[in-house]
């Protein structure tokens, strides 16, 4: 029974690091770690020092590919740098305006707001805001994918060891 509650335990964790994607505030990474630390210190697994490694190493990507795609887009559709900081702080605070939406949308509106307060005209702006916009969808999109291959490597690794 106790088995079977820590199984749950774990696969909760790994969906709410699905959530997190969508509410910003629920740290990913960590409740991902959690999911595996629940497996290792309740069943004493044999995971060796790669595994540990690449899950090091794939958290870490998995943190910087948010900042990267966001900066990324936003320079490429000629944002400006507090277009891109506001962008970031508009998507923490679009998650709890109007969820699941306002995290493209508050962001989008945040931005154009401050590229016209910075003198850029109106075609600027939107261009930025769509670059702000892409940013987060990059984002998005690449931790979807880090932490499926990192669930997946657990589930893997189970497997194997």
């Amino acid at each position: 029974m106790v088995d079977i509650i820590i199984w749950m335990l774990i696969i909760a964790s790994f969906i709410l690091s699905f959530v997190g994607i969508i509410y910003p505030i629920i740290p990913s990474p960590l409740v991902l770690w959690i999911g595996f630390f629940l497996y290792y210190f309740t069943f004493n697994s044999d995971f060796n020092w790669i595994f540990w490694t690449s899950m090091a190493v794939l958290t870490i990507i998995l943190i910087v590919s948010d900042v990267f795609a966001n900066g990324y887009f936003v320079k490429r559709y000629g944002g400006s740098k507090w277009g891109e900081r506001a962008a970031g702080v508009a998507v923490i605070v679009g998650s709890f305006i109007v969820p699941p939406f306002g995290i493209l949308i508050v962001p989008f509106v945040v931005v154009i707001l401050i590229e016209l307060m910075q003198k850029r005209t109106g075609k600027e702006a939107i261009r930025a805001a769509i670059g702000s916009l892409f940013g987060f969808l990059g984002g998005v999109a690449a931790k979807v994918f880090i932490q499926l291959m990192m669930i997946i490597w657990f589930f893997v690794s189970l497997a194997i060891w």
